[in-house]
């Protein structure tokens, strides 16, 4: 009980001492109405009932999580979409299971491949976890390194030539091509002497060009060609226009500091997975027996992307850390 003096000296009853109490009994209410709201909110994390089976809102919010580039206001309809392939997905689950296509060993080898893939794949995120954003004078470094990509950034107009070719016809090709003087004086030379060929034409910014050839259309002109050796001959570029738009740092930066992140964490990884590579014991058997190191020079390389291939629109921006990473060759 709180009591106080009242003018005269006297003590008296204070009315807090009934508010508190009060007070407790609503706040005992208000935990009382909290603890139902809880079991309600827990029970509306069902989205739908699939026979026996739920589907919940957390499921539909990790493929919504998956959906790149989908704005606010288009999750609520694309989470009734959402809705509708999952429940069609669990009755293909429930009659699979029915079925025992569950226990079957093709599916069973394929529910391990992607159970590893995602362990796997989970340790590597953590690996990267260490990695530190890059500093100030790390940016500005990549900056000034690249003029072609940032400072001296050109939007390139190009027409492409693939040309099925053997290795022995590629100097015959490039004397052609340096001889011609017009880019259709070269296109009937490869018509007279039986040459199978496509053209494509595209316009490409600095950022969407693979790093070996970037520096090489940097210093082009326009009406400039180049013949570049391919998969299945040969390709010629020519650089029919282009126009400078050059990206200062202050735009530039965020996207050379996410590049440079994922740059620093694929070689944490590649050190690290090296390192397990190197304390484990690994012993290869039956046809994989060979050195590693000879199976490895046996492995085909991956020939570079057409000129002209499809590729993303760039950001509003002008850049961003994919556009940076197909500008350094980096699928």
């Amino acid at each position: 009980m709180i009591s106080s003096l009242d003018g005269r000296g006297h003590h008296r009853e204070s009315r807090f001492g009934g508010r508190v109490t009060l007070l407790a009994v609503a706040a005992s209410l208000v935990l009382l109405s909290a603890c139902g709201e809880k079991k309600e909110k827990a029970a509306s994390q069902t989205a739908a009932k699939v026979n026996k089976e739920e589907i919940t809102v957390h499921q539909i919010n990790f493929v919504l999580q998956q959906q790149r580039g989908l704005q606010p206001e288009q999750a609520e309809a694309a989470g009734k979409q959402i809705l509708e392939r999952l429940i069609d997905q669990e009755l293909a689950v429930q009659k699979a299971e029915e079925l025992k296509l569950d226990r079957e060993p093709r599916v069973v080898q394929q529910m391990e491949a992607a159970k590893r893939e995602i362990i796997a794949r989970a340790y590597i995120e953590k690996t990267g976890e260490a990695v530190s954003k890059p500093t100030d004078a790390d940016i500005k470094a990549y900056y000034d390194a690249k003029p072609a990509l940032f400072s001296a950034r050109r939007i390139y107009s190009l027409q492409e030539i693939v040309i099925e070719a053997k290795p022995e016809q590629m100097p015959a090709l490039r004397e052609q091509l340096g001889a011609a003087k017009s880019i259709n004086d070269f296109v009937e030379y490869l018509k007279a002497n039986g040459y199978r060929f496509s053209g494509n034409q595209a316009v490409r910014p600095a950022e969407q060009l693979p790093l070996n050839l970037l520096d090489t259309f940097s210093k082009l002109n326009d009406g400039q060609a180049v013949l570049l050796p391919s998969a299945t001959g040969a390709q010629v570029v020519l650089l029919a226009g282009s126009r400078s738009e050059p990206v200062d740092e202050a735009r530039a930066k965020p996207a050379i500091e996410q590049f440079l992140l994922n740059e620093a964490k694929r070689k944490l990884i590649e050190s690290d997975i090296k390192a397990l590579r190197t304390a484990a014991k690994i012993e290869y058997e039956g046809k994989f027996a060979q050195a590693p190191a000879e199976a490895a020079s046996a492995a085909p390389t991956a020939a570079p992307a057409p000129i002209a291939a499809p590729a993303p629109a760039a950001s509003e921006g002008g850049l961003s850390a994919s556009d940076i990473s197909k500008g350094m060759g980096i699928k």
